[in-house]
């Protein structure tokens, strides 16, 4: 049998850390450790762990000084024993079949760098939201191309994965400068390295979404703000060879994304987020084709027209709707 390692990071997550470590227990192919990595917490999370360490010696607990989610993985895999390394989130959860559905592509394989399944979102209180969440979001899964790892986020979740500790370690394991990204990063990185990655459409995991979720707020915003910029000077546009990855797949990729965020501004009335997301969009447009630059300008001059009148107050959402029209790619 492959060895495999849980990583799970913690940060103020007392209130979810047992769930998730009894989840990782309670697999029917049986992890040989579970390393939490205490990143710093300021409430009980690790007193938990520690109450769960005298019950089951596989448990293990390390501590750092707050340095963010990638650094915590990053720790618990240097750590850690085993062959594989299987992620964790503090407030996800590892359904019964998890480990043994995605050891089993790496049974007799040396060129598998990552298994990763579908998964499904919940809400704070664990209740269903929707049922196998990749559905909702059309992608190549398993990832072929590097046109598909780029053209839109990977979606690939570290709960639902299991990665080759060697694939970990060859590629650097998790940048530590993102706190959002740092996954689609991860496995692009792998990917590019030559190993292969095998998918599961059933769902084997939960992944709960909740404000506090990295997923949200200018955190995000500035992790994307640095992979935008990462990724434009990994892949410059190679005119010789006709790869233009900046113009036609991380650009129009990334303006989407940052329109997206002003959509949600604008419904929460966030000012803030309003201009952190327009000045998103004016920066990663400059990197569009012509004619795709000159929709986003004329998109971005609406709104700027419609914010000084009444109309805009009264009905924002018709601003952002014709907006979204115009700068559709």
């Amino acid at each position: 049998m492959l060895t495999v390692s849980a990583v799970i990071p913690l940060y103020n997550g007392q209130q979810y850390i047992n769930d998730a470590i009894g989840s990782a227990l309670a697999q029917d192919y049986p992890v040989d450790e579970i390393i939490v990595v205490d990143d710093g917490s300021t409430d009980n999370g690790a007193f938990v762990v520690r109450d769960l360490i005298a019950k089951h010696p596989k448990i293990k607990l390390i501590t750092q000084p707050n340095q963010g989610q990638a650094s915590a993985r990053n720790a618990g895999a240097s750590a850690s024993k085993g062959e594989l390394i299987a992620f964790l989130d503090q407030d996800d959860l590892w359904y019964s079949t998890h480990v043994r559905l995605l050891v089993q592509p790496f049974e007799g394989e040396t060129d598998i760098g990552w298994s990763y399944s579908n998964i499904d979102e919940v809400d704070v209180n664990g209740e269903m939201v929707r049922n196998g969440l990749l559905d909702f979001h059309p992608n190549e899964h398993p990832k072929r191309s590097l046109h598909s790892c780029l053209a839109q986020d990977m979606h690939i979740f570290p709960t639902a994965t299991i990665v080759s500790k060697k694939a970990f370690i060859e590629v650097g394991g998790f940048d530590e400068r993102f706190v959002g990204y740092e996954d689609d990063d991860l496995f692009l990185r792998i990917f590019r390295a030559g190993f292969r990655n095998s998918y599961t459409s059933k769902p084997l995991a939960s992944w709960r979404m909740h404000s506090s979720s990295t997923s949200f707020g200018a955190v995000m915003a500035r992790s994307r703000q640095r992979y935008f910029e990462k990724l434009v000077r990994t892949y410059p546009d190679d005119a010789a060879m006709m790869r233009y990855y900046v113009r036609d797949l991380i650009a129009p990729r990334f303006t989407k994304s940052a329109t997206d965020d002003l959509k949600l501004a604008i419904h929460r009335k966030d000012r803030t987020g309003q201009l952190a997301a327009l000045s998103q969009i004016s920066a990663f447009s400059e990197f569009l084709a012509p004619r795709q630059r000159i929709k986003i300008r004329l998109g971005l001059w609406l709104l700027s027209y419609g914010a000084g009148r009444a109309a805009y107050r009264m009905a924002p959402s018709f601003i952002v709707r014709r907006f979204h029209a115009i700068t559709s790619m």
